[in-house]
């Protein structure tokens, strides 16, 4: 049984089922017990068959066959009456310790003593506190991992390479008093590649690498995690030079509570504190560096990253168009994939993929192309993958009425047009009105490249853009739906921001009113710094954004209106439009549009 608590209470009840199993035996097997006037009666009315001596205690059986017992104050006296009547006896040889009698009394209590002990020592084995190297600590080295299978973070791979020589040659740091650095901290964003990081940098200087969950430390007997710390770096120590990975170390390594509280936190208190001794602890001579990972960072213990313990701190970000590039390359290795497959179109249809969801990616191509009995993996293969990641499942067998299709189409159109008809736009890059997850269609625009800084007309842009849908919807079908709501909603935060958070509202000033603590899981807003007035002009400021932008796209959507039905038309033919087929669309409408306005300019002419 794994859990330790569950197989010694199990042992304790076997034994006390035990224990009662032994005193039913006894009871039934105890002859019943007899008043010694009782037994003198039966004897001198000639009842008695036969007796056993045993010391003072007597048992026997009577002429109608009845077992007895009984206890005599003399036997030198009852012996004569007991030949007299010709009784059968027997006898044992008298005992002066009385050991038999002794066991029998205290079998039940060595029972339940010996039970208790089992279940002591299966709980400390199971705990990590019987000495034994824990079933947790895993010496990595059946595959090694190097540099070279890490890509797209070139600058945090340069600042690790720096461990990689501390561990090979530790006497070139020292040589002129430097010392090697006790603690690394990957922090990032999940799927970044931190745990890939330290088994690299294990695998580049061919030293052990000890890995442990900071999880793995917690346990709800007090002092267990304490007791793993110790009994993982008194491992490493052994095995110097090498490396201690400690995966998401803010399950330990949260700021302590402080002052007076004691309780429930006792035993992670315990255990960081372990930590924080061991890691001061290292002799000059002891070659053990802790890599640590976490995307809470804002979290931990300040005395866990001061200098002296976690000396580098390391952010591993996502990766750009270039090294989401490199990735793929990583990873496409390991598939079969068609010459037609163009990598750096899909590492710029990516932005905001991490290492582990490009590597997803990938995989999810294959599948489909395994699933379509394919010989390679073709740029639709891609494509597929990665709409079924961003917006989930296709929903082929979906029955949506011919009305909704429309309404769909509509909405998509109006998205791509206003995009089309605005100067500071990311690309399109296609059109769907295929269901997905929740959607019911996608117009998705990607940058040409790596964006760090936005501008309030591109800010502005993208609001107007997400307005297309919904003011595409008014002007042909004359009703609103649903069908706008995520719309509404990135339309308005990326409002608030420009009025809260960028400062660019000319009512408020350059002042920011949101103060956000920024973490990799997402930032949360901690407090309002302003009155009740102010929040009523930064509603008004929103409202005048939102207002402003929606009648913008009213207004070019109004303008092109022929080219939105016939945008709305093909996408309800064809459901998915790429790029270069609204390309070819747009152009058409453009040349339309000018010889229209040249056959009006010539009537102006001649009429003039």
């Amino acid at each position: 049984m794994k859990n330790p608590v569950q197989a010694g209470l199990l042992l304790i009840t076997l034994t006390a089922l035990g224990v009662i199993g032994y005193n039913i035996w006894l009871y039934e097997t105890t002859p019943p017990d007899h008043t010694y006037t009782s037994f003198l009666e039966e004897l001198k009315n000639n009842q008695i068959l036969k007796v056993h001596l045993h010391g003072q205690e007597i048992t026997g059986e009577d002429t109608a066959g009845r077992s007895f017992s009984t206890v005599t104050p003399e036997v030198s006296s009852l012996l004569p009456l007991l030949l007299e009547k010709n009784v059968e006896i027997t006898a044992d040889p008298v005992s002066t310790g009385g050991t038999g009698d002794y066991i029998k009394s205290m079998l039940p209590i060595l029972l339940i003593f010996g039970g208790w002990m089992i279940f002591s020592k299966m709980q400390r084995k199971g705990s990590g506190g019987s000495g034994k190297k824990s079933s947790h600590l895993v010496q990595v080295q059946d595959e090694r991992v190097t540099f070279n299978d890490v890509a797209g973070i070139a600058e945090a791979k340069e600042e690790l390479m720096e461990i990689v020589t501390f561990l090979k040659h530790p006497e070139r740091s020292s040589r002129l008093g430097g010392r090697i650095p006790k603690g690394v901290l990957l922090q990032g964003q999940p799927g970044t590649g931190k745990t890939l990081l330290a088994r690299a940098i294990a695998g580049e200087a061919l030293v052990p690498f000890y890995s442990i969950g900071g999880s793995d430390f917690v346990e709800m007997f007090v002092g267990v995690g304490a007791s793993r710390v110790r009994e993982l770096f008194n491992e490493a120590k052994k095995n110097a030079p090498c490396i201690i990975f400690i995966d998401e170390i803010d399950a330990i390594g949260g700021k302590r509570s402080g002052g007076n509280a004691t309780g429930s936190n006792d035993e992670r208190e315990q255990t960081l504190n372990a930590l924080l001794v061991e890691m001061d602890g290292f002799r000059s001579g002891e070659t053990v560096i802790v890599v640590a990972a976490t995307n809470r960072p804002d979290i931990l213990d300040p005395a866990l990253l001061r200098a002296g313990r976690f000396d580098r701190q390391v952010t591993i970000g996502l990766p750009d168009t270039k090294g989401r590039r490199q990735i793929l390359d990583v990873h496409v290795k390991k598939v079969a994939i068609s010459p037609g497959v163009e990598l750096d179109a899909i590492a710029r249809s990516i932005p905001g993929f991490s290492g582990a969801e490009i590597a997803n990616l990938v995989n999810e191509a294959a599948l489909m192309a395994a699933r379509k009995d394919q010989t390679a993996i073709e740029m639709v293969d891609f494509e597929e993958a990665k709409d079924k990641i961003i917006m989930g499942l296709a929903r082929k067998n979906v029955v949506i009425s011919e009305k909704d299709r429309r309404i769909t189409a509509y909405h998509e159109s109006g998205h791509a047009i206003v995009g089309l008809f605005l100067e500071e736009t990311d690309p399109l890059h296609k059109i769907t009105i295929m269901p997905r997850g929740k959607a019911l269609g996608l117009t998705q625009q990607l940058p040409l490249g790596e964006r760090y800084t936005y501008s309030r007309e591109y800010l502005e842009n993208r609001i107007k853009i997400l307005m297309g849908g919904r003011v595409a919807e008014e002007l042909i079908f004359h009703r609103l739906t649903t069908g706008a709501s995520n719309d509404l909603i990135s339309a308005t935060d990326i409002a608030r921001r420009i009025i809260c958070e960028w400062g660019m509202s000319p009512a408020l000033g350059f002042i920011a009113y949101n103060q956000e603590q920024d973490s990799f899981l997402g930032s949360a807003t901690i407090s309002k710094p302003y009155s009740e007035k102010t929040a009523e002009i930064i509603d008004n400021e929103v409202k005048r954004v939102l207002d402003e932008c929606y009648f913008e796209a009213t207004d070019i959507l109004t303008k092109h209106n022929k080219f939105l039905h016939n945008l709305a038309e093909i996408l309800l033919i064809h459901e998915t439009m790429d790029s270069e087929e609204v390309d070819i669309t747009y152009r058409r409408y453009l040349k339309e549009l000018k010889m229209e306005k040249d056959i009006i300019r010539q009537q102006k002419e001649v009429f003039s």
